[in-house]
């Protein structure tokens, strides 16, 4: 890619459709940055009849007018040269995309992971609760399991039975 040069502003046209897509927000921006570090990034410009049209760069355009510029730092290119650079541009974020959502993914098969590691875990935890009060003769409270030593006939003998064994009733 060539070197960057010092451009006058006034000769540069912007077309139609790329001047659609300005966002004023976005030039205050820059015109901010372009104060504090300088300009860092140099805008795409291709020759045609006597003038340079401008490829890539309009917020940059915008902003130098803003600040009351005459020239800016760009680079001569072509059409081809844009393109080459969005495709790279794109590549790059399809990419970064594609990191993204390995990410994600791997984040979400670890929650689901873990998820399965805690009901795995309550699931234990029930049974062995289940274990402990078969053992010691009380209810979990879930279901009736009934000991069957203590067959009782009356509701006396049941509350009986209750009090007996710390029962609640």
């Amino acid at each position: 890619m060539p070197d960057p040069e010092s451009l006058p502003i006034d000769q540069i046209y912007v077309p139609v459709k790329k001047r659609k897509t300005l966002r004023p927000e976005l030039v205050q921006e820059v015109a901010a940055s372009i104060l504090e570090v300088g300009q860092q990034v140099p805008i795409l410009v291709r020759p045609d009849e006597g003038r340079l049209v401008l490829l890539e760069g309009l917020h940059r355009l915008e902003a130098c007018k803003a600040l009351g510029e005459t020239t800016i730092l760009g680079v001569r290119g072509s059409g081809e040269t844009a393109h080459h650079k969005a495709l790279l541009s794109d590549g790059a974020e399809a990419e970064a995309e594609r990191d993204k959502m390995a990410r994600l993914k791997k984040l979400r098969l670890e929650k689901e992971a873990a998820e399965r590691s805690s009901a795995s875990a309550d699931a234990i935890e029930t049974q062995s609760a289940k274990l402990r009060s078969a053992r010691s003769g009380t209810s979990t409270g879930r279901g009736s399991s009934v000991d069957p030593r203590s067959k009782t006939r009356t509701l006396s003998e049941w509350l009986t039975q209750q009090k007996r064994d710390g029962g609640r009733y």
